[in-house]
């Protein structure tokens, strides 16, 4: 990706040490958050993490998009994995002081990518049939998870921006739920993995969304509260990613 890494200074820290090992392009991302109380979502969180708070609310995303040019570096695109729609439900932690993002799951439209990511990265990822179609500014997006003795859960939206491009404000809810640069994970011993990633600034535009079918957080055990969530539209973005580290 030339020139991704020449531009840094929007960083909280500095870029990990050592080459990155994946890079990806996501397409067509629509973030669609909600306020959930610290009390509901204390339970849902492995104990070694610190709740990310703004605003006395923790937020719980439901995030659609598309994934291009997936590549491990230095190799060729791997068939079937190099493209392919994803679904994830997250909310925000902080580990040793640095915040990221905790998924509680992932789900994908390749059989091979939900595989390498279970094993390889304890990302609870999930497989899962999703059709998609972008027409101009529309994306028509649906997923049914199809995941042996998984929880079910479907999701159905239409969605779209509603105005132009621009850089969220630092300190802002919209830089606070998109400026993430490494998600943490556990494993089956509950050692704690910090994954690093790295991309320019997000180019946040605001949008619209109607969606006919949602249980996606539900399935992880929450209840989604009874009012429209607050949305975001990024076109594309190209994203670095570095490998898992042990950091508790």
């Amino acid at each position: 990706m030339p020139n991704l890494l020449d531009r840094v200074d929007h960083r909280p820290y500095p870029l990990q040490k050592g080459p990155w090992v994946m890079r990806q392009v996501w397409n067509d991302l629509l973030f669609a958050h909600w306020p959930v109380s610290p009390a509901v979502m204390r339970p849902l969180i492995p104990a070694q993490f610190e709740l990310d708070i703004f605003d006395g609310h923790c937020w719980v995303g439901v995030v659609p998009f598309h994934m291009t040019n997936v590549r491990v570096r230095a190799l060729p695109p791997v068939p079937f994995t190099y493209r392919f729609a994803e679904l994830n439900v997250r909310t925000y932690v902080v580990y040793q002081g640095r915040p990221g993002v905790y998924f509680f799951s992932l789900d994908a439209a390749s059989a091979p990518a939900v595989w390498a990511a279970r094993n390889f990265f304890y990302l609870p990822y999930f497989n899962a049939r999703m059709p998609f179609k972008v027409e101009g500014d529309s994306v028509t997006y649906s997923s049914t998870r199809t995941h042996r003795n998984a929880p079910p859960a479907r999701f159905e939206a239409t969605y779209g921006p509603t105005g132009p491009v621009y850089r969220a404000r630092p300190c802002s809810l919209d830089d606070w739920l998109t400026a993430r640069y490494c998600l943490y994970t556990t494993d089956r011993r509950q050692r704690v993995f910090r994954g690093e990633i790295h991309h320019q600034p997000w180019p946040l535009q605001p949008a619209q969304a109607t969606f006919t079918t949602n249980s996606m957080a539900q399935a992880v055990g929450i209840t989604l509260p009874d009012q429209a969530p607050l949305l975001h539209f990024a076109k594309r973005l190209e994203v670095l990613i570095w490998p898992l580290q042990t950091v508790g």
